[in-house]
């Protein structure tokens, strides 16, 4: 990479938010939306700013790519009266017993899906009994089925977890064979496996940050509790996505609870390792971490094929001293 390149790239830092979306794909996290607070004023980030961040690089940029899929959401809190009038646009009326609280504002437990290539919504007819209506849950997807967990309804936050079979659209409530972290709302559950999911973080029933990491096996219905390094940085409303060797990259969201003190917005990367690394990145990671103290290793790295020595310069970059360092 060209020096004084990556010396802006080093600059650039993508601004702390809350309430964002962030996909990894091909080791590059990008990150849309989201909310944060200046000088006691809500502020929404500009919807047309897609933020970047290089995995292995350790850099951000900004960038006018997007890539689509079908989205399925579920549940949320809201308009009720819009949702109606929105709904009966696209041609069905939603369920009055989807939603709860009163008559204008609520939560509620709908299935919508958005197909971005052709600008369309639907609402698939379930099946079986689903979970009760909620805000601020955490999803995740493996396999054909969607995941629920947790989340908020009126002054409630739940730890119960359901699926939803995504071709027959049929709920079922899953009841843990082991004991389950507390109820929470603001969190993440991601899959890193076919059969294992990762949560971190929330808000928890007595309204506490939680920095707390636990995995979900779907076929023994287990949880167990994941040491992790990250126990000092709560999170709550916050992204995370699965990443390169199956990692967890957790990225933005808040420190405090935000409907009371709302001055901990974060804009650092969190990058949990959920099983051991191949032996090849095991190698990358030691020459980058090292290459900058021990002359031996800059001497033999142009001696490597030209694939393999761009890659481990990217590397390199990742670990790069910060400012603070490279100061002292």
């Amino acid at each position: 990479m060209d020096p004084a390149f990556e010396r802006h790239c080093s600059e650039l830092v993508a601004r702390e938010r809350s309430g964002h979306t962030a996909v990894v794909l091909d080791s590059l996290l990008y990150v849309w939306g989201g909310y944060m607070s200046i000088a006691d004023e809500e502020v929404f980030i500009p919807s047309d700013e897609i933020w970047v961040y290089d995995l292995e690089g350790g850099i951000w940029f900004i960038s006018m790519l997007c890539c689509s899929s079908r989205l399925i959401y579920f549940g949320g809190y809201g308009h009720k009266v819009l949702a109606d009038i929105t709904s009966r646009s696209r041609n069905f009326i939603p369920d009055e017993t989807s939603w709860v609280d009163d008559l204008f504002w609520g939560w509620n437990n709908e299935v919508h899906v958005f197909d971005p290539v052709k600008g369309s919504w639907a609402e698939p007819q379930t099946h079986g009994r689903p979970p009760a209506p909620r805000a601020a849950h955490a999803g995740a997807t493996l396999g054909r089925r969607g995941y629920v967990c947790g989340g908020r309804v009126m002054e409630t936050r739940t730890n119960d977890l359901h699926s939803l079979d995504l071709e027959s659209w049929t709920w079922t409530e899953i009841v843990p064979s082991s004991a389950a972290p507390v109820g929470r709302s603001w969190h993440t559950v991601t899959a890193v496996s076919e059969s294992t999911m990762f949560l971190f973080g929330g808000l928890s029933v007595d309204c506490r940050p939680m920095s707390d990491g636990w995995l979900f096996d779907v076929e023994t219905k287990k949880w167990r509790e994941f040491e992790h390094p990250y126990q000092d940085k709560p999170r709550l409303w916050h992204t995370a996505c699965g990443g390169r060797d199956s990692d967890v990259v957790v990225f933005g969201g808040s420190c405090d609870y935000i409907l009371l003190v709302d001055t901990g917005h974060c804009n650092d990367a969190l990058v949990f390792q959920m099983q051991p690394h191949p032996l090849f990145r095991i190698c990358e990671d030691y020459i980058a971490k090292n290459v900058r103290t021990l002359e031996r290793l800059r001497k033999q790295l142009p001696l490597l094929p030209p694939k393999m020595l761009k890659a481990l310069q990217r590397r390199i970059s990742f670990y790069r001293p910060s400012k603070k360092q490279s100061n002292n």
